[in-house]
């Protein structure tokens, strides 16, 4: 980290941040979106102008205020307005509908909900009405204004509780997790320290910002003083014209977004997709090796995967100067502060100032953390000697059949190397004799012949899987189900689709 980003990692808050940041370069450039620029001063002055009209209209320091917007140039000046404030921020997915935004309204007990008005053909400003929500307001366009002069100071705390985030909830209601300044800024500073970045990058967010990610990056460009192109909505080939507009460096999101550039790239493989392109970054999803391998010699760039969740935005992320071994086969190493403990069980258990404070609901909290005060994630995994961090899969992801357990993402390492696997996803299949049985699930690149189970086990016999854990069922879909953030693969959903379907002879 360089000198003045590691000044400005001392900020206590938010706020503090974008002063200092504002007071050292206010005429650089910190978010662009289609033909508008805005500055870090013009981020600062313009946040204290939206946070002196939502002080008119109520909000005060500890005032819940929701929002469900997308990825916008207005949406981080209303975040950062309500950080000036000290208000607690609950941020929504702008693609969640009656079920988890009325949980989110109803738990966090938010008084007021900024909304997007009609946004992609569905009207968020209806819905706000239909589960009554109080105080909403529309900010797409435009945003609350009034005269800073009538604002009171700002908070000098960074350990409070000011924001809210939720996770997907796929199969329930989400949890609310909890989080402080202090938290968030330890999450980017990990971030921005760990990529090596410099002010001469050029980033995007091609993600929600009312995901975990959107502080956590926005934190690395203020911390090092480059813009980062904002999309509103990412696809290719749309979305390319904005990066080679501003000559982005570093791109990504997740596993999905890596496999799209691929795909892009592979329409013309001789024109570089993004000619500026250094540095693809990103995580909230597992990587298989390959991946890695065809980033590096098809679009020419660095691959970079780190590890991080809703509860904690930053734990591990891969360095662009470590060896190619590390980068495609383990999440990175965690920065310093990041404590990392493995269970007697495999589990990875974290402790450190960017793990989140806890869940709305006591009860979550007291059941996430252990006696020392480690946070269960959930995951499986463990450390090599140099400190790198190696995931195995979820402890819910893990397969047992006849008593015997089988990673499903060993399975789906190995089938992202087959040449007619575009995307795989494994999952275990209730069975009466075995307990489960193995079913991969595939998507095909266009032009792939036809895949069959008998090719697929071969092609992982002969990769080395042993025996007992080879897929019973092979399924080909047009397309994996996926969330709208960081585009991770819905599992849920394929144990639904096949779980009651036909089921083949088995292999003993």
């Amino acid at each position: 980290m360089n000198a003045t980003a590691h000044a400005l990692s001392g900020s206590r808050t938010l706020w503090e941040l974008v002063e200092r940041r504002a007071a050292l370069t206010p005429d650089r450039p910190v978010l662009l979106q289609g033909d508008r620029v805005l500055t870090f001063g013009g981020l600062r002055d313009r946040a204290e102008r939206c946070a002196a009209g939502l002080y008119a209209m109520g909000v005060r320091p500890g005032t819940v205020v929701a929002w469900q917007l997308p990825t916008r140039i207005e949406t981080a000046l209303l975040s950062f307005a309500l950080a000036r404030l000290g208000a607690v921020q609950s941020p929504v997915l702008p693609f969640y509908r009656e079920k988890e935004t009325g949980f989110a309204l109803r738990a966090s007990r938010a008084e007021f909900f900024a909304v997007p008005g009609v946004w992609r053909g569905f009207d968020h400003t209806a819905l706000a009405r239909r589960l009554g929500a109080r105080g909403v307001f529309e900010a797409y366009g435009t945003l609350p204004d009034g005269d800073p002069a009538v604002l009171p100071p700002p908070p000098s705390s960074g350990t409070d509780v000011r924001w809210i985030y939720w996770t997907s909830g796929t199969t329930s209601d989400p949890k609310g997790v909890l989080h402080t300044d202090r938290s968030l800024l330890a999450g980017g500073s990990c971030l921005a320290h760990a990529l090596r970045l410099t002010d001469a990058d050029v980033g995007s967010m091609a993600f929600p910002y009312a995901h975990i990610a959107g502080p956590d990056y926005t934190v690395m460009l203020l911390l090092y003083g480059f813009p980062a192109v904002m999309i509103e909505r990412f696809a290719l080939p749309g979305a390319l014209d904005e990066y080679r507009r501003h000559g982005v460096t570093v791109a990504g999101g997740s596993t999905a977004f890596y496999a799209m550039f691929l795909a892009g790239q592979r329409e013309d493989p001789g024109t570089p997709l993004i000619p500026t392109l250094r540095l693809l970054a990103g995580g909230g999803a597992p990587k298989p090796p390959e991946i890695y391998h065809a980033v590096r010699a098809e679009l020419g760039c660095q691959l970079t995967h780190g590890y991080g969740m809703t509860e904690v935005p930053m734990i591990t992320m891969g360095d662009p100067e470590d060896t190619p071994e590390n980068l495609a086969t383990t999440e990175g190493r965690p920065p310093a502060g990041m404590e990392i403990r493995i269970s007697g069980s495999g589990e990875v258990l974290l402790r450190g100032e960017a793990v989140c404070r806890g869940y709305l609901d006591p009860a979550q909290t007291a059941a996430a953390f252990d006696e020392d005060g480690f946070l269960r994630t959930g995951d499986l995994g463990g450390l090599t000697p140099s400190g790198h961090l190696v995931l195995t899969g979820r402890i819910k992801d893990v397969i047992i059949r006849k008593g015997e357990n089988i990673s499903a993402k060993e399975i789906e390492d190995l089938l992202h190397g087959h040449p007619g696997v575009g995307d795989a996803a494994v999952i275990g299949l209730p069975d009466p004799e075995r307990g489960e049985r193995v079913c991969a699930v595939v998507e095909q690149p266009p032009g792939a012949a036809p895949l069959d189970l008998p090719a697929v086990t071969a092609f992982l016999r002969a990769a080395g899987l042993a025996p007992h854990k080879l897929p019973e069922r092979l399924e080909v879909v047009d397309a994996l189900p996926r969330n709208e953030t960081l585009r991770k693969v819905l599992k849920y959903r394929l144990r639904e689709r096949f779980g009651a379907g036909r089921r083949p002879a088995g292999r003993d």
